[in-house]
């Protein structure tokens, strides 16, 4: 059986400590942080725990920064959203979940151009 490794990109790393701080303060950011935390649970148990997004709706951002061909998506309270793809990792029987991004709705349809 793989293995399966959650790692946070520093994008989304900056947003999780974000969330980490305001957690104590907002209702809000207490629920996706926790949120959060389930989701990445169940990615290690099932990396597709998330919706496949067509790969011709991948932000070219990702493509060029993360060199990725395959993005899953996971939503989270408050319209919140978790951006992932995966990986092989060093060994055979290792996958990667490497998160790119925690964005919230406004910033999520401007990144595929939704409207």
């Amino acid at each position: 059986m793989k293995t399966v490794e959650v790692i946070l990109s520093p994008q989304a790393r900056k947003v999780y400590e974000f969330l980490l701080r305001e957690s104590n303060h907002s209702k809000i950011e207490s629920s996706i942080l926790k949120s959060l935390r389930q989701k990445t649970s169940l990615l290690k148990i099932n990396p597709h725990y998330g919706d496949p997004i067509s790969k011709k709706l991948i932000p070219k951002e990702y493509i060029e920064k993360y060199d990725i061909t395959n993005l899953f998506r996971i939503e989270l309270p408050n319209y919140w959203r978790m951006l992932y793809t995966l990986t092989e990792g060093e060994t055979k029987v290792e996958i990667i979940a490497f998160v790119l991004d925690i964005v919230n709705h406004k910033i999520y349809n401007k990144k595929f151009n939704y409207k």
